[in-house]
């Protein structure tokens, strides 16, 4: 496909998600129908429209445009690349139609206009307040950061190789990597990323792909040999596999729908690890010293991997989570014996989803207290996230 090919494919793209597709159901509809497009072109378009996407206010502001469309932002994601529009929308070699007056006249007078800052930094504005209560003199950072594609990071299970080793695994078929400062089995991935699931050390279970910011809280976890451990909202189970490739052999994964679990026996055999997973009448009774629990959240520290979400977030849809955020820390408190620990984790940077949570739960539950809490900028590298370790006496 040409490039101005893979323009006219993204606009295709980015209508759907406008019009309340999500961005992956929207690509994958999308190479169903375009089986032509080969692995480099579906790559690119990705690319596109999740570029179109982290910047969404700032791309419909550069071309102009008063009502959003994917034409729209991909006008403006051209002008705000440095390319000149007129030359990709020309309607050649199955590429956009060429601009009509409007958009020339649009694009011109956009391009000295000032733009309000929470515009330039593709911030909703009603969630504004709360991050910048929660992010303080790093909320314009951060949200710049935002801006821009998320690294891709690596753990080593420590049970299959050691750092230096699975690296050089990953050289050996052309990806490199460097390591994480703080973080013990985190690996950066610098170049080829997208060879990755290919290669000899992701399928035999050397490396499993995490992001630096979960693993950071994984290693912060009070782990040790032969203790039982309960992964309490599972999902494909990356967290399990951490705490399992850590040495504990006693690990447990339970979520409310089973159906996120379906991987996690092969990626567990794949990485040596025996993980046990319960259904919730399954953990009626049971007690474990340590309970961790990643719940469901707004994905504010996420923004680079999923910006359609920061668009489809409402009030009342952060209301709604944060009550069942609450439900969860209830329910995963009971499942603690005396004297274990209950981890908190979302992959949130607002307060509200953080530690106003964890200070609920320890009002209204007697004999818990904090231990420790932390907050994962993305300035760090990775992820938005937050861990809370509480203990129970």
């Amino acid at each position: 496909m040409t490039p101005e090919a893979r323009i006219a494919a993204a606009i295709d793209i980015l209508d759907g998600v406008i019009g309340g597709t999500a961005a992956e159901q929207a690509l994958t509809g999308w190479a169903r129908s375009h089986r032509f497009a080969g692995a480099r072109d579906r790559a690119a378009i990705r690319d596109l429209v999740f570029d179109a996407l982290r910047c969404r206010r700032s791309r419909l502001a550069r071309s102009g445009a008063g009502a959003e469309s994917g034409r729209a932002l991909m006008i403006g994601h051209v002008a705000a690349s440095g390319g000149d529009p007129a030359a990709v929308f020309n309607g050649a070699d199955y590429g956009p139609p060429p601009l009509d007056a409007d958009e020339r006249a649009r694009l011109a007078a956009a391009a000295g206009a000032a733009v309000p800052d929470l515009v330039a930094l593709d911030c909703p504005d009603w969630i504004a307040p709360a991050l910048r209560r929660a992010l303080g003199p790093d909320f314009a950072p951060v949200l710049a950061r935002m801006r821009a594609r998320a690294p891709v990071f690596l753990r080593v299970n420590a049970r299959r190789a050691a750092r230096d080793e699975a690296a050089a695994s990953l050289a050996a078929e052309g990806i490199a990597t460097r390591p994480c400062g703080g973080v013990s089995f985190a690996l950066e991935v610098t170049e080829n990323a997208q060879k990755l699931k290919a290669s000899r050390a992701y399928l035999d279970g050397l490396v499993e792909l995490q992001d630096l910011s979960p693993q950071a809280a994984v290693e912060a976890l009070p782990l040790r040999p032969g203790m039982r451990v309960l992964d309490y909202c599972a999902g494909g189970g990356g967290k399990a596999l951490a705490i399992a490739g850590g040495g504990v052999a006693r690990v447990s994964a339970h979520d409310a729908d089973p159906r996120r679990m379906a991987d996690l026996p092969a990626r567990a055999a794949r990485a040596g690890a025996r993980i046990e997973t319960a259904s919730t009448a399954a953990l009626a009774g049971r007690r474990f010293d340590l309970v961790v629990a990643d719940v469901p959240c707004s994905g504010t520290g996420t923004w680079r991997r999923t910006p359609d979400a920061k668009w489809r977030l409402t009030e009342a849809r952060l209301d709604g989570l944060c009550r069942v955020q609450a439900e969860i820390l209830d329910r995963a408190g009971a499942q603690v014996a005396p004297g274990g620990h209950l981890a908190y984790m979302t992959c949130s940077l607002l307060g509200a989803e953080n530690r106003a949570q964890v200070d609920a739960f320890l009002a209204r539950t007697p004999g818990w207290r904090l231990v420790a809490d932390r907050v994962y900028s993305p300035l760090s590298g990775g992820d938005g996230f937050y861990s809370a370790l509480l203990t129970r006496g």
